[in-house]
């Protein structure tokens, strides 16, 4: 048997996706005839025995959405009767919240369909009524950027709309206006070019892209999952 320890100021180290922390591998038995009993309790107690993720949470979103790309290639708004909660249009269309709704569920778990239905159901007033329902719909409220929207800022996600490069971090969503008036969506891309402008991972027209276009619509809405 061995008893494993983590150095507390060894300093982390980022490898293939995880933060790895410096330990040590001694055997158990030679261990524990230095110590206490009482000591050594406590400090099995404490072992860690998870991986922790490096990356940032915007940053696992942004790459959920990048791999969307070449994978979604129509844009198509059809109504669809969805299975429920998970539910999904095929992977191989979509529109422009789809993008955000598949990479938050890869990325960390969270079900925008399940979670905006249910909400919808106990604040259905507080929502957008641009539709003429009088009550909500499973198969497509999560699929419009006005409830999205709604529902980001009823989580405290929303963030000021600003006009800096420095504004945006990888996994942000930004919602803005597309002509003639038609709300849009797109996830902050991983890569930043050159010029410092982040890129966009989205859905307009030809299915899921990736493209330097964050300011070239009026932006309204900025959020961060957190």
């Amino acid at each position: 048997m061995v008893l494993v320890w983590f150095e507390q100021n060894a300093a982390p180290v980022f490898r293939g996706g995880f933060l790895l922390v410096r330990a040590g591998i001694v055997p158990l038995g030679r261990t524990l005839g230095r110590m206490k009993a009482a000591a050594a309790v406590a400090l099995l107690g404490g072992l860690l025995a998870v991986s922790v993720r490096a990356e940032a949470p915007g940053v696992a979103i942004a790459r959920a959405a990048a791999e969307q790309i070449g994978r979604t290639l129509h844009y198509d708004p059809a109504y669809v009767r969805l299975e429920y909660p998970g539910g999904d249009v095929p992977l191989e269309r979509g529109v422009c919240t789809d993008v955000v709704v598949r990479a938050l569920r890869a990325a960390a778990g969270v079900d925008l369909q399940q979670r905006v239905h249910e909400d919808m159901r106990r604040h259905f007033t507080l929502y957008p009524q641009l539709w003429g329902l009088k009550g909500p719909d499973r198969n497509i409220d999560h699929r419009r950027v006005p409830n999205l929207r709604r529902y980001f800022e009823r989580q405290g996600w929303a963030l000021p709309v600003g006009r800096s490069p420095d504004d945006f971090q990888p996994g942000d969503l930004v919602a803005c206006t597309v002509p003639p008036g038609l709300p849009h969506i797109m996830v902050v891309a991983e890569r930043r070019p050159p010029g410092g402008v982040p890129r966009v991972i989205h859905n307009i027209g030809q299915g899921v892209k990736e493209e330097d276009r964050l300011f070239e619509f009026p932006l309204n809405g900025h959020y961060r999952a957190r």
